[in-house]
């Protein structure tokens, strides 16, 4: 009889010990245990460090506090101006509230997955398609108040949110680079006017200046020749003023009235 006693209680103690020993639970110092006891979640996370889970009365579901990359899924969106276009993005969120994260919602990342694609084919279906190719951040911050907004009452936090890749179809693509093409083209022709206008008004400021010191038009002459000898060439170049083709003109028309 005493020998059935000690093998009970060496059963029992055995019994206990492996109890207790599965009841150590060990978190890591980013994970919180969530902690329903008897159905009744309790008040504070658990963790992080050793904790003490007694199954069957308590359940625990782990939760991860780091910061989370979620790929939002290609989405096709039309945008204000009626252009198909195809967006992804990236998400990145965290848990605050694991108790939030746990019990207000059945599977948070499933639902932010979901929220962030109705989310980003609603805000990019009201801009235009200019805007969304240069005016990413902008949109970024749109999404990313309009998200939080909602996961707020999840208990998490989305830290940022930006547009990764936007495919246009090929028609759009070549329109866009005739247009591109025709900007430049402009711009260019502008440019060159410019440059014509200013030119203009250099030479007038040179007339002005030649035209109060005549002599100085006559050392242009000589530089001119100076150049032109550097080049190495048989060409020569003899300057003639136009003041002295012009009193020629007038000798020969007082020659001719004289002559009649």
């Amino acid at each position: 009889m005493l020998a059935l006693l000690s093998t009970l209680l060496l059963f029992i103690g055995t019994a206990l010990f492996f109890y207790v020993l599965s009841s150590i639970k060990i978190l890591a110092e980013y994970e919180r245990g969530v902690v329903f006891r008897l159905g009744r979640v309790l008040r504070e996370p658990k963790g992080p460090g050793v904790i003490l889970i007694f199954a069957p009365f308590d359940r625990m579901v782990r939760t991860s506090l780091r910061t989370e990359a979620m790929e939002v899924t290609p989405q096709d969106v039309i945008t204000r101006d009626n252009v198909t276009v195809k967006v992804n993005a990236v998400l990145y969120f965290r848990v605050l509230d694991p108790i939030k994260a746990v019990v207000e919602v059945a599977n948070y990342m499933y639902a932010t997955s979901q929220l962030a694609q109705t989310t980003l084919r609603s805000v990019l279906g009201e801009v235009d398609l200019d805007e969304l190719l240069a005016g990413r951040e902008r949109i970024n911050a749109r999404l990313q108040g309009a998200l939080d907004q909602h996961a707020n009452d999840w208990g998490m936090q989305i830290k940022m949110v930006e547009l990764k890749q936007v495919d246009l179809p090929e028609q759009m693509i070549r329109a866009i680079g005739r247009q591109a093409e025709a900007e430049r083209e402009r711009r260019a022709k502008v440019i060159h006017a410019e440059g014509e206008y200013m030119a203009a008004e250099k030479l007038s400021m040179a007339a002005e200046q030649l035209q109060r010191q005549p002599a100085a038009i006559q050392l242009r002459y000589l530089q001119t020749l100076v150049e032109i000898g550097v080049e190495k060439n048989t060409t020569v170049v003899f300057p003639v003023p136009v003041d002295m083709l012009t009193s020629l003109d007038k000798w020969l028309t007082k020659q001719a009235t004289l002559d009649s």
